[in-house]
């Protein structure tokens, strides 16, 4: 990557996992006709798990179960120390709806855990191609709705709750947050973290035109990850895909970080201009030659880790 526009840091951990990637296999974007996910997931998650260690420990670590929806869902959950219940943050992992986990992003939910002082409840949700939408987006709300009706058996406080999620992540939020404004139900969200997040199912963005190949997440990966999480063109244009196309009156504050350098860019700028439009109260803030999913590196980039200390300061005034 030759963009002066690069931060140097940002530059280093990109070289970095170029090197890694490619000591690797090459990750292939299977189709669902061409057999099973597991071998390029597996890759992919092998290399991300690479930078997922270190960083703070907690007093509670641990993986719990909820029987909700005919599965097992896992729920990585961790705990900060003190007498709880404890104010806490249900963060949806990103990885295009097909790779990532609660292990991929275990530290930077450590990190907002440790930072903010609260608890930190991540779900495991079924990935695409093998579960397409509305699956992950359901089984999440089957998530959210136990924090917030039973949460207080786990140590956390329905009262103090905020949704957020990195990418496929930060869609999904978005999109749970419309999906139980529309159903009626009376989740007390305080805010909304959403990081470089996917809004909309469009591919003609300036942002989509600028960065389409040679800065990480390409044009390409995002046209196979949309064809394979809503295979059938319909469901693209529902809000609950793609939450720009929705009404965003009564959703509660948002706090969104943007990557300058990411083909998501635009989308997340009219997102935010969408949400202000609608009355919602926004706090943003563009990371300057950041990469998208620029938050993998907290830890090795200091923007990832002023990110983190940003939002955790957001989530401190959210909490109360």
């Amino acid at each position: 990557m030759a963009d002066p526009r690069l931060d140097p840091e940002m530059a280093r951990f990109a070289a970095m996992m170029e090197e890694r990637a490619a000591a690797q296999p090459p990750i292939r974007l299977l189709r669902p006709e061409e057999g099973p996910f597991d071998a390029p997931r597996a890759l992919n998650d092998a290399l991300n798990m690479t930078v997922a260690g270190g960083g703070p420990k907690l007093a509670v670590s641990e993986d719990r179960w909820l029987l909700r929806r005919g599965r097992r869902i896992q729920c990585r959950v961790h705990l900060p120390e003190g007498k709880g219940p404890h104010p806490t943050l249900v963060y949806i992992h990103g990885g295009g709806w097909v790779w990532g986990s609660i292990d991929t992003h275990d530290r930077l939910m450590r990190e907002y855990a440790a930072a903010a002082g609260c608890a930190v409840v991540g779900p495991d949700y079924s990935l695409s191609p093998e579960a397409a939408f509305p699956t992950a987006l359901e089984e999440c709300a089957a998530v959210l709705r136990f924090v917030a009706e039973e949460g207080a058996s786990w140590g956390l406080d329905p009262a103090r709750l905020v949704l957020g999620g990195d990418s496929a992540g930060a869609n999904l939020a978005a999109g749970l947050a419309l999906y139980l404004r529309e159903a009626g139900e009376t989740v007390p969200l305080r805010g909304l973290l959403l990081n470089y997040g996917v809004f909309d199912s469009r591919f003609d963005t300036p942002s989509y035109r600028e960065f389409a190949t040679g800065y990480g997440l390409s044009e390409e990966r995002m046209r196979f990850y949309w064809s394979v999480y809503a295979p059938r063109p319909v469901d693209r244009l529902s809000p609950f895909a793609a939450p720009l196309r929705a009404d965003l009156r009564g959703l509660p504050p948002c706090l969104l970080h943007i990557a300058e350098l990411d083909v998501l860019a635009s989308e997340n700028f009219a997102m935010e201009r969408k949400l202000r439009e609608a009355g919602v109260e926004v706090e943003s803030e563009l990371f300057a030659g950041t990469l998208h999913g620029f938050l993998r590196a907290v830890g090795h980039v200091p923007k990832a880790d002023q990110a983190v200390a940003k939002a955790a300061s957001w989530l401190r005034a959210r909490f109360g």
